[in-house]
């Protein structure tokens, strides 16, 4: 298969005990756990379709870091293809699904996983981040493009918003004056009464 049709995220978080791994509730499937996945939708690419599912299903905000490996499977009968993306937790979001989410170290999100393929992706995932951690990868960086995110978000939220009428001159009521008194009126009026 030449293209990815499906997109999903191994998302982690550091924690004072290392890293924790975000598997969600297989749809249907009670007890089974999986990595967020679903469909890349049209016009989308996959990493957006990873994130977008990210949020989705788990309600969590994430950073992608890099692209992990693609894998190939049977689903309802079709073979799909899978490419995974490494992401930080930077956040909650609103789920649009109801699934129950679970944080996990590495060895329980290995024991909890039940396809082989997914417990190579969370390998290769947790290589990398270990590898990162002994050589002091910048993590300020990923905190800072973090913040970039979250300032992005904020920007395209506000755009969103509607946009006040211009400032121009208020009508002012009968009787009453929206401004106050007149420039150089105070004046006058002392020299009038003085």
């Amino acid at each position: 298969m030449s293209r990815s049709t499906h997109a999903g995220a191994v998302v982690f978080r550091l924690t004072g005990k290392g890293p924790r791994y975000l598997l969600v509730e297989a749809t249907g499937k009670r007890g089974r756990w999986v990595f967020p996945k679903g469909h890349i939708e049209t016009g989308e690419t996959s990493g957006e379709a990873a994130l977008r599912e990210v949020t989705e299903e788990a309600g969590v905000r994430a950073l992608p870091i890099r692209r992990l490996r693609r894998i190939e499977q049977k689903q309802d009968g079709k073979s799909i293809s899978i490419v995974y993306f490494l992401m930080s937790h930077v956040g909650r979001a609103a789920p649009l699904e109801n699934r129950r989410t679970r944080w996990l170290a590495f060895d329980e999100a290995m024991e909890a996983l039940d396809l082989e393929k997914s417990r190579r992706v969370l390998r290769s995932a947790n290589r990398l981040i270990s590898r990162s951690r002994e050589k002091g990868l910048p993590w300020r960086r990923m905190r800072r493009a973090a913040a970039r995110l979250a300032a992005r978000l904020v920007r395209k939220t506000l755009a969103l918003l509607p946009r006040r009428p211009p400032r121009g001159r208020r009508k002012q009521r009968v009787g009453r004056s929206v401004s106050g008194p007149k420039k150089g009126t105070r004046n006058r009026m002392r020299n009038v009464s003085g």
